[in-house]
Parts: C-alpha cells; structure tokens; sequence
C-alpha cells in the first residue's frame, strides 16, 4: 500500500466521533491547548522549584495541578512522537532519531499505524492548529503537520536554529495561507509562535468550532538566543554559580511541598561527551573555576533564563486572550517539556553548530552572547542544575533525562486549585486523555491500515485525586534503558548494568538495591525485554550494533 503524505489525510471522512452526552444536556466539550517546552529542566519554573521568573505558568499550576512525577521520552523526537501519537515512541517508528532505518522501531519519523491527536480531534468537529517546533520529518517527502491533521501551521519542521532570523526556518502551511511580515530585526521565534497562536485560535472562532493547539516553543533549546532586554533582567543572576542554584532551587521545591524534607541533591557527576556519549568525569565546583570562565558561563545561563522568562510571557497573551474570548475556564491547559536539561556536550558548553571548542568569551564578545551572530550552548554543569535535585540529563532514562514538570489547569473539569499529583503519568496519557475529554473515537483502522492501540490511560482520574491503573512504564533511548513498575524502577546507561531503585524512598536514584535483590532485577529486566520487543525496540537497527 502507498501512503500518500502530500496530500494529507481526510481523517473527517474516516473517523466517526463519539457520542458526548452526558444526561439530558451534554456538557461543553473542553478546548485543548498543549503547550511543550524544549530542553527544560524539572526545576527552570518557579512554580517547580526555579529562580527563572514564570508568572503566567507559575498562575496556573497556582489555579490547577502539578505533577510530581510526569514523563517524557529521553529526547526531541522521540518524545514529539509519542506525545502526538499515544503510542511509545518506537512503535510510531521514532524510537532515535530523524535518520530513516530498515528497523520498524527507527524510520524517523511517524508511520501508517499511527494517527495524531489533531488527526482524532479534527474527526470530532474540532478546528486543529500547530505553532512551534515539529522535527518529525525525516526528509522532503515525510509529512508534515497538515499532513496528519492540523489546518494551520506555523513553525519549525527541523530540530534547531536561529530564533532570530526566519527565513529559511520558519514555515507558513498551507502555504497559500496569510503570513505575517515582520519588519527587518525585528523576528524572534517565541513571540512569533504566539502572534500565530492567537492568530489560529481567532480562525477557531470565525469557524465556531472547539479547538485544539499544540503550541511547541523551541525555547530554551540551544543555540541560547535572546533578547537583550530579557537577558538583562538575569546579567547578576548566575555569578553565584551552579552549586548555590541547585541548593537553593532544592531549598525551594521542598518548601512547596515537590518534595520530602531530607531530599538530597544528586552528585555533580554525570556529564558526557559528544565522541562517545558516555559517562566521563564530574562537574567541577563552581569556586575552583577562574573569574572569566565564571562569567562566561553566568552569561550562558542568563540567556538561558531570558528564553524562558520570554517562551513564559507569549503563554500569558495566549492566556489572556482565552480570558478575553471568554473561553478559558473550558480550556484544558496542558504544560511539559519534552526531556531533561540539555548537558551538550560537557560542563563548559560549546560554540558554534559544529561541536564543542569550549570558547572563552570576554569583554565585547561576552556582552554579544545570546545575539543573533552567536550560537552556545550553556554545558552539562547548568543541566545538573536544570535537572536538581535529579541525576544525569537529556538523553538518559534515570530520572534527570525523564521526569519533566507537568501543569494542568482546567476550571470547568478540575476543582483543584494548587494541588500536586503523585500518579505517575507519561506522555502516552495525553492522546487518551484528549479523545476522552473530547468523545472522540480512536480508529481501529484508516485506508485500511491498523492503527496501534493507544498505550496510555487518562489522565481525568488523576485530576480528580484517584488512582490512574496501569501495569508498567518503560523507556529506551540510545542503548539507554529503564522500566518502572509501582515505585520500582530498573534503569541502565548504555552499555551499563541495571541499577535499581525504590522512588519512593529515594527519587534521585542515589541507593542501587540491585546487588542485595537479584531477583528482581532478573524480573523486571524480563518485563522490559517483553516490552522492547512487543513495541518494536528491539530488534535495533543495523547501524547502532
């Protein structure tokens, strides 16, 4: 069978909507705007423990939910895949990357089995749009987001680049449609994403439809670019150091209750190198460093914040204009970042797309970084702060790669306000989630190809404080591995053994139960090769034996 990408699927003709009624009169069916961070780590929002200013996230989660523990996929495509999808990331075929392999598990980008959730909502009456980043793609004839279900788009198809400059890297789909022109020096790609997400949700209306956005920011991804209004408010704040940032931001999230009194931070160790993407030394403390490398790297994490102080302040217009439109107490709010903190590639960061050179910036060029001619990113020592009180980062399955902040807000369907949740939830639980809410039905078939089950479970149970009910979770990355059963979790480095921790008692994974329980290391390692084979990791493609 050939699968005809450029010219879209008519999923309204395919799919069927469930019924919504619930008693005489059926209730609203709720609005979605997700809204995915890149490269942000568990404690960057004040609301999780940061010293970054978040107002408008930090109002929500005040006026809806946080989870403690939400998951994503390791990394950029794996989890855009999984999180469109509901399906594990290599069952959607994206289980690495964007390079096209023989394996079922690693084509690059989203397969014939699967279907989006605009793909499900559009079914359903809903008018679907896309602003951000996509990285889906794995060349010209892959699709792209109207394609598979979203009507309007406007973004980036690709992982990384400038947030200054748009052409050639933004683009308008359908590309017939009105663009906005942008005066020279005068783009920035988050307040351009929320130009367009006000844009999509006013076409919404003209269509009087419900609505679904997803709203993909490429912030903080590196390159660090920001503007020098923005990274002015951060010029003093990170010439203390990382060391002091990490206790602090740990200080703060036990006071709001993220975490126990007596939760320790983890180590400094635990950075890797771009040659071999393995564990290769330790962060070095913060007061042993020299006074321009201190500012080198206070400058780094400046920009750093600036991109989310501003990715922050286009999610408060959109807010606003829900409040204005008089529709956001219908609307599911849904924040996450796609992975942990980004350590690329060693504490020091590196300059230029090429790789690492570990550059000094002094004196001019240290006031040029995070401008539109630069490209840094900030290094493994500021990820380990990113990711505080967790271990290791972005690529990685323990716990600093996985666990992601997650807000939920919702006033029509949460009466919470400021609670915290301990369900574990992943990324799988939002197609569930959405077709739920929104009495979509998930197909069994569309142009007669099988379309995988959905993995995940929604999450309305949580919201209301009840138990979500699932046997396992599980992840693989890399060579990197993990599963968690209850609060059980078995994970290795790549090429590592298993280690085994108890996230109850210890969620920075600093006590390794593996040597006194065998096992049940051999049990669980057993559900996790059911598992890899059942959802296409294994067999891995020829090119990472």
């Amino acid at each position: 069978m050939r699968w005809c990408f450029l010219c879209g699927w008519v999923v309204a003709l395919l799919f069927t909507a469930a019924p919504a009624c619930r008693g005489a009169e059926p209730a609203p069916r709720p609005n979605v705007l997700l809204v995915l961070a890149d490269d942000l780590g568990y404690s960057d929002l004040g609301c999780y423990g940061g010293e970054i200013a978040t107002p408008n996230l930090d109002a929500l989660a005040k006026n809806g939910l946080r989870f403690r523990q939400f998951y994503n996929g390791t990394r950029c495509c794996p989890s855009r895949a999984s999180l469109l999808t509901g399906l594990y990331p290599h069952q959607a075929g994206v289980g690495d990357m964007n390079t096209q392999t023989a394996a079922p598990g690693y084509r690059g980008f989203p397969q014939p089995n699967t279907v989006t959730i605009a793909e499900v909502l559009k079914s359903a009456g809903y008018h679907t749009s896309m602003v951000g980043k996509w990285h889906l793609s794995a060349g010209p004839k892959t699709p792209r987001p109207t394609d598979r279900g979203f009507d309007e788009f406007y973004g980036m198809i690709g992982g990384f680049n400038s947030c200054f400059r748009e052409d050639p890297f933004y683009t308008r789909l359908p590309a017939d449609r009105t663009k906005r022109v942008y005066p020279k020096d005068g783009f920035y790609s988050s307040d351009a994403f929320g130009d367009y997400a006000l844009d999509f949700l006013a076409e919404a209306r003209r269509q009087k439809k419900p609505f679904f956005q997803y709203l993909a920011f490429n912030a903080p991804h590196l390159p660090l670019h920001a503007k020098p209004e923005d990274i002015k408010a951060y010029a003093d704040a990170y010439t203390k150091g990382w060391d002091k940032i990490r206790e602090a931001r740990l200080a703060k999230q036990i006071e709001l209750g993220l975490f126990p009194k007596g939760t320790p931070l983890s180590p400094r160790s635990g950075y890797r190198t771009r040659r071999d993407f393995a564990q290769s030394g330790e962060n070095p403390v913060w007061a042993a460093l020299d006074a321009d490398r201190q500012a080198d790297l206070a400058r780094r994490m400046a920009v750093f914040a600036a991109m989310v102080a501003c990715m922050d302040r286009n999610i408060g217009r959109v807010v606003d204009d829900l409040k204005k439109s008089g529709e956001l107490d219908n609307t599911l709010i849904l924040f996450l970042s796609d992975n942990g903190a980004c350590a690329e590639w060693d504490p020091f960061g590196f300059d230029g797309s090429s790789g690492p050179k570990n550059t000094l910036h002094k004196g001019d060029a240290l006031a040029a970084m995070g401008g539109p001619e630069t490209y840094h990113s900030y290094g493994s020592g500021w990820a380990n702060a990113g990711n505080a009180p967790f271990r290791l980062y972005k690529h990685y399955c323990h716990e600093g790669g996985i666990r992601t902040p997650f807000i939920a807000h919702w006033p029509n369907g949460i009466r919470a306000r400021g609670e915290f949740r301990d369900q574990p939830g992943h990324l799988i639980d939002v197609m569930t989630t959405c077709a739920d809410l929104s009495g979509a039905k998930y197909p069994a078939t569309v142009r007669n190809t099988a379309i995988t089950p959905m993995e995940g479970t929604s999450l309305a149970p949580a919201f209301a404080n009840k138990p979500l009910e699932r046997e396992q979770l599980a992840w693989e990355h890399e060579r990197s591995r993990a599963i968690r059963v209850g609060d059980l979790k078995l994970v290795a480095k790549a090429g590592g053994a298993w280690e085994l921790y108890d996230l109850k008692a210890d969620p920075v994974e600093l006590t390794d139960l593996a040597p006194k329980v065998p096992d049940k290391v051999k049990e669980l390692a057993a559900k996790w090769e059911t598992w890899a084979k059942r959802c296409q990791v294994l067999p891995y493609p020829e090119d990472k034996k």
